[in-house]
């Protein structure tokens, strides 16, 4: 398993940065490997909302389904799935201890399933890369919400 990690902080307060968030499509804005991420279900966001997210990665095109497993005050848990892989992406947002803002954390963790598991050393290098570029995106788009 690969398990990526960021915190930072950010000028919007938490729940505005949570109700952003928590639509999924909006990864396009943020994440660098998703080229596009579409909600498969309708009605408000909520637990059990569904996106089709496609990616690519080390240029590699990926699709996954996800699913919004979690979602609390503080937490998004946000879980993609396909025959290869399933990838749990965990966003806490807190008070920032700082000042007026958010600490967001950002947490993937992906598994990789049958043949694929033989490359997780070399993804664990690929997304570290990209979890980098995910929190520099994430912050700008984030900070234009204040």
């Amino acid at each position: 398993m690969t398990t990526v990690n960021r915190t930072f902080d950010v000028r919007p307060e938490p729940a505005v940065v949570l109700d952003y968030l928590k639509d999924f499509s909006n990864a396009e804005e943020w994440d660098p490997g998703t080229e596009s991420c579409t909600r498969t279900d309708s009605g408000p966001v909520g637990v059990g909302s569904t996106w089709h997210n496609t990616s690519k990665i080390a240029g590699v095109t990926t699709e996954l389904d996800y699913t919004l497993e979690k979602l609390t005050a503080d937490t998004i848990v946000l879980v993609g799935r396909n025959d290869r892989a399933t990838s749990t992406d965990t966003i806490t947002v807190v008070p920032s201890p700082d000042g007026p803002g958010s600490r967001v954390t950002y947490e993937a963790n992906i598994e990789m399933k049958g043949a694929a598991k033989l490359a997780d050393p070399v993804m664990k290098v690929v997304f570290e890369k990209i979890g980098s570029d995910t929190e520099d995106d994430m912050t700008t788009v984030l900070n234009r919400l204040a």
